[in-house]
């Protein structure tokens, strides 16, 4: 990375280090517009399968039919309206959601990864999760679900958590990333620790929907559901295109980014701001889903660099393929139960994130490919 943003001494070293930029950038091309096609293929799969049979291109075609009016297989008989409805209805809007919480927590693993610059910082750090945990099981437990809704009070302790970690990691007015850090996790300790009491004091029929929600799960979405997480990418990917070339001078250092005229202070704190309002927008539709905001933005910095104008639309696509993939699996693999989908990301990153270290330290010896 260091390579890519370091000015060049003599007059031939553009031209030496064009070719692997080229390269790069067209992998990132190429990579990111087969996860795409993937991701279109998985959301269909995903919007076919279920206990009332159809095919991907039936799932496709019913889809197509809503988005464009007046398709003749919408009313001559083809379909029937309980298979309309299962899937515009149901299987859709669960299969959406899993895709913008991917993408919504990818984006706000690489915008952490800058701001701490560690490529193994990711959302939970900041204790958002659990700070939106508290206010969802605080409502299953109290049992005010008529006054106020579970996403409604997962986002207000979510947006509680993102303003006492932003406070406790200032310091003379600047915010420190070792700071950042510490304070994040000993809130994310501490609303861990209420969310625990809070579940061992409710009543045993309220325990399977807070662990439930705790895990992370996406069965429960409407078109509805999408709002959120769909105005926090938004607005993040408007973030992101602003301030791009100053993400990639942040991640080299407060001393190079200050050179290159970045107002560190303030691109940090408005690259937390904006991780931490993805983070809350899909904890408070989604629960608390790990390993997304980790496992997705290392693997395309492996595969593209740490350019932020290469890493993030293939951190997007990616985050999103990765997330709807686990979703299908946690519908399929124990049918007709539900695998909460933390668990699923959880037994497929771990594993997959650790043969890349191994990989990676592996070659760093030279050892290996």
């Amino acid at each position: 990375m260091t390579t890519e943003l370091a000015p060049s001494r003599t007059s031939s070293a553009p031209a030496a280090h064009s070719p692997l930029r080229d390269r790069r950038v067209l992998r990132a091309r190429v990579l990111t517009l087969c996860s795409t096609l993937a991701l279109v293929v998985v959301v269909l799969i995903s919007a076919s399968t279920g206990t009332v049979n159809l095919t991907p291109i039936d799932a496709g075609r019913l889809v197509l039919g809503h988005l464009v009016p007046g398709l003749p297989w919408m009313s001559d008989g083809s379909y029937t309206p309980l298979q309309d409805q299962v899937v515009w209805q149901f299987r859709l809007p669960r299969t959406l959601l899993a895709a913008l919480a991917g993408a919504a927590l990818s984006l706000a693993g690489v915008l952490l990864q800058a701001v701490v610059r560690n490529p193994l910082a990711e959302p939970a750090i900041l204790g958002v999760s659990a700070g939106a945990s508290v206010g969802a099981v605080s409502v299953v437990a109290i049992g005010a679900l008529g006054a106020v809704s579970v996403s409604a009070a997962a986002f207000t302790g979510a947006t509680v958590a993102i303003v006492a970690v932003f406070l406790a990691a200032q310091k003379n007015g600047r915010i420190a990333p070792q700071r950042l850090i510490l304070a994040g996790v000993a809130l994310g300790t501490f609303f861990s620790a209420v969310t625990s009491y809070l579940t061992l004091t409710t009543d045993a029929q309220n325990v399977f929907s807070v662990l439930f929600f705790l895990l992370g799960s996406v069965s429960a979405a409407t078109m509805q559901s999408l709002v959120g997480p769909s105005c926090a990418l938004v607005v993040a990917a408007v973030v992101v295109a602003c301030t791009v070339r100053g993400i990639n001078a942040l991640s080299a250092g407060d001393e190079a980014a200050t050179a290159l005229g970045v107002p560190v202070n303030g691109l940090r704190a408005l690259l937390l701001l904006t991780a931490a309002l993805l983070t809350a927008a899909v904890v408070s539709v989604a629960g608390g889903i790990g390993f997304v905001g980790l496992v997705v933005p290392h693997v395309a910095r492996l595969l593209v660099g740490a350019d932020h104008r290469r890493l993030v639309p293939l951190a997007l696509v990616g985050g999103a393929l990765f997330l709807s993939t686990a979703d299908l699996l946690a519908r399929t693999v124990s049918a007709p139960a539900e695998v909460p989908l933390g668990i699923v990301t959880a037994m497929i990153g771990a594993p997959f994130f650790l043969w890349l270290m191994r990989g990676q330290a592996a070659d760093a010896q030279g050892i290996g490919r």
